[in-house]
This record gives structure tokens, C-alpha cells and sequence, in this order.
């Protein structure tokens, strides 16, 4: 058991399927150079295989080495692939931000680094009263934006920054990822990108036919 809580960071996205988990995934591989126990997370998960495990969480606990409980690691599970306070009504239930904030505390007494996964884009509804900023800001992790690079990410991850000024939170860094490989103008983006974003560029990861996590750590550098 550490004595200090290990580092952490959150992981948020200009939208959904950005690339986010791989992401996320990637990260956990480059620690693993550094750390010898790391753990993801994905506290609230919206879509569920036949088996009953989400497919992003599967992939964390595959880029990690801490085995952990479900109850720690993903502690909303939800069945629907939609908007998690409406995958949550759908059950009856209602996501608890102090008890994701107490599932992480407890990851990060338990591993040596932690990566915690955020859910759609840093805004989505969590509850009726809550999203994912709020979570952000209750967990006082160092954010590390995806920028999905396509048509629109300028405008996405800008008014993304601005999200995470306004709610207070420490704005670690930035990953572009190539998830359209016919934009128009590529590298054009990543230079306003990196002009305009207050974070420094952590990587920028190619398009992937396949993603490949372990490949992606090659084109990133951890956040400080």
C-alpha cells in the first residue's frame, strides 16, 4: 500500500468516439516503463458487451497490471449506449460523484500511477444535476484532453478548453488523434491547435486501421 496517493489523471475528450480509451491505454503502457503497478479506470461506462463487460473497460484492464475489483475500477456499469444520466434513469439508478471520488482514492492507495477515464465529452450529463466537468473537478485530477482530429475539432477543443478554465481544473496537456484519415488540412489543424490550446502537445497518434494501444505509447509523452 502507498502512503501517498500514487498520480492520477483524467482522462476527457472534444467528443465521443474520439479515441479517448486508446488514449487512455496508450498512457497506461508508457507507464508501465515508469511504474511497476498502474491501473485504469472508467467510472462510468455507457454500453455493454453480451458478456456484460463494457469494451473500453475491458481494454483498460488489459493496459493495466493491478487487478481490481469491478466496484473500484467501473462502478457504473450501464447497459444503454447513450447519454449516461439516460442510460442510469433507464436502470433506476442515479450516479453518485462522491462514490466514483472514493473508488479512485482507493485505486490510487493501490496501484503506483492511475488513469481515469472520463465518459463522452468533458460535459456530458452525468445525473440531472451533475456532468462530467463536475466529476473533474471533485476527483482534482490534471486534465489530459483528446482532440478527435476531424472536421470541427477546432471549435470542439476550444470551447473544451474553456470548460476546463471555467471549472477550475489544471489543464496537464493535450493528444491529437488522426481518427479521420482524409481531413483536409491535418497539419494545418495541429498547428492552430497547438497555437491556441494553453497545454502543451503531448503526441499526436496516426490513424490506426486497427488501434493499437501498445503502438499508440510510442507517439506519446506523459503528462507532468
Amino acid at each position: 500500500m502507498n502512503d501517498r496517493p500514487a498520480p492520477a489523471w483524467f482522462i476527457a475528450g472534444t467528443d465521443t468516439e474520439i479515441g479517448k480509451t486508446l488514449v487512455a491505454c496508450a498512457l497506461l503502457h508508457k507507464l508501465r516503463a515508469k511504474f511497476p503497478r498502474v491501473v485504469g479506470a472508467k467510472p462510468v461506462a455507457a454500453g455493454l458487451e453480451p458478456s456484460g463487460v463494457n469494451a473500453d473497460m475491458r481494454a483498460l484492464r488489459a493496459a493495466g497490471n493491478v487487478p481490481v475489483p469491478a466496484e473500484l475500477d467501473n462502478p457504473y456499469a450501464l447497459a444503454e449506449p447513450v447519454s449516461p444520466h439516460l442510460a442510469a434513469r433507464a436502470e433506476g439508478k442515479v450516479i453518485d460523484l462522491h462514490r466514483i471520488a472514493s473508488s479512485v482514492a482507493q485505486l490510487r492507495t493501490m496501484a503506483d500511477a492511475v488513469v481515469v477515464e472520463g465518459v463522452g465529452g468533458l460535459l456530458v450529463p452525468l445525473s440531472d444535476t451533475a456532468d462530467g466537468g463536475d466529476l473533474a473537478r471533485l476527483l482534482r485530477l490534471p486534465v489530459v484532453l483528446v482532440v478527435g482530429l476531424k472536421l470541427g475539432c477546432l471549435n470542439h477543443a476550444l470551447l473544451t478548453q474553456e470548460a476546463i478554465a471555467t471549472r477550475g481544473l489544471h489543464f496537464a496537456g493535450w493528444v491529437g488523434n488522426q481518427i479521420d484519415p482524409a481531413m483536409l488540412r491535418a497539419d494545418d489543424n495541429l498547428t492552430t491547435l497547438r497555437s491556441r490550446l494553453r497545454a502543451p502537445c503531448l503526441g499526436v497518434i496516426p490513424h490506426m486501421a486497427t488501434p493499437d494501444a501498445a503502438q499508440a505509447a510510442r507517439f506519446l509523452e506523459l503528462p507532468t
